[in-house]
């Protein structure tokens, strides 16, 4: 195996991310990894470089790939690699699904818009069975959402996935439901959500799916 050394970039921040994704602690990925605990705490905190060797065997350790842990292909849309051998699809029921979006994380909403058929991004948690996002007032999502008309409400979908690289699996979920803009009198409890926005800035204006139909596809290897 080569000694040479691999420059990290922010491969601490990325070694901490996948280690609290997979619930493990410093001493559990040392474990895994066939490393000293110090050793890991030393590449999360202050690495200026690490050997290869060390980065194969923590990549295997937290179930991903060197590339992910060095930011190599964070400019790429994820599913580079081939399919499984043998992929089957599985349709997951509404619970299932619910659960898995459960910790809230990066969704895209589609809908009309201005210019037609939109797809955006958007930070998202799961409150008292519902989607809560925010967005910019005056912009493509909060005025298609203000209809104009009491009552209406515009039907809109919302999807997440993920994409296990590794090992070629990953998931899918639909959420097809009204959306409408959280009033005065619901604002204090959408805020209590603490959902960030996706771009940053100005966007106060929160936004509630309710979910009507939730679908969902798994896709792994026998």
């Amino acid at each position: 195996m080569s000694r040479r050394t691999v420059s990290p970039g922010d491969l601490g921040r990325r070694i901490a991310h996948h280690r609290k994704r997979l619930g493990l602690s410093r001493e559990e990925l040392a474990e895994r990894a066939g490393m000293a605990p110090g050793f890991v705490e030393y590449v999360e905190e202050a690495a200026a470089s690490i050997t290869e060797e060390a980065l194969l065997r923590l990549a295997a350790a937290l179930e991903t790939t060197t590339d992910d842990l060095l930011g190599a292909d964070m400019d790429r849309p994820p599913g580079q690699g081939p399919a499984t051998a043998h992929p089957v699809l599985h349709a997951l029921d509404p619970e299932e699904c619910m659960r898995l979006i459960e910790p809230g994380g990066v969704g895209r909403v589609a809908f009309s818009g201005p210019c037609g058929p939109t797809v955006l991004p958007v930070n998202f948690k799961v409150y008292k069975g519902a989607i809560v996002f925010r967005t910019q007032y005056g912009g493509p999502m909060e005025e298609a959402v203000r209809t104009g008309l009491e009552g209406v409400e515009l039907t809109i979908g919302f999807e997440v996935d993920h994409i296990d690289e590794v090992n070629r699996e990953g998931w899918s979920v639909l959420v097809q439901g009204p959306a409408h803009r959280v009033s005065a009198d619901e604002l204090e409890e959408a805020a209590g959500t603490g959902v960030e926005p996706w771009a940053g800035g100005a966007r106060e204006t929160y936004i509630r799916i309710a979910p009507h139909t939730i679908s969902g596809r798994r896709i792994s290897s026998f």
